[in-house]
């Protein structure tokens, strides 16, 4: 898979047969965070019209063959943490830092400037 072919939100979904309609939802609306922005789990969750499936948000985020093109590094927990596994949420953190995110105590400082 080329993934420097994707530019538009139509080149995600073709390259996602296998996943679910919800999964697709979710990674299209991942793929539309700018960068030096972040995005919650819930507010994903509500972009797509399923406002209580932020835990299912965070699993089909989890399994996200399209990173870092599908920036999921940018989606955080609403206290501006960084989910999962330890490694990998400090990995994630160093990304979005890098990316001119604000980071304050290990969390993104959020604010509405840098929520997308």
């Amino acid at each position: 898979m080329d993934k420097s072919k994707i530019r538009k939100e139509e080149d995600v979904v073709r390259l996602l047969p296998d996943k679910t309609e919800f999964e697709k939802k979710v990674l299209v609306a991942t793929f539309k965070i700018p960068l030096g922005k972040v995005s919650t789990y819930k507010r994903i969750a509500e972009k797509i019209g399923k406002p209580r499936a932020h835990r299912a948000v965070a699993n089909a985020l989890h399994k996200n063959p399209l990173h870092p093109v599908v920036p999921c590094h940018r989606v955080v927990k609403s206290d501006g943490s960084f989910g999962g596994e330890k490694k990998a949420a400090e990995s994630r953190r160093r990304l979005v830092e890098k990316e001119g995110v604000p980071i304050e105590n290990g969390r993104v400082k959020m604010s509405n400037e840098i929520l997308f």
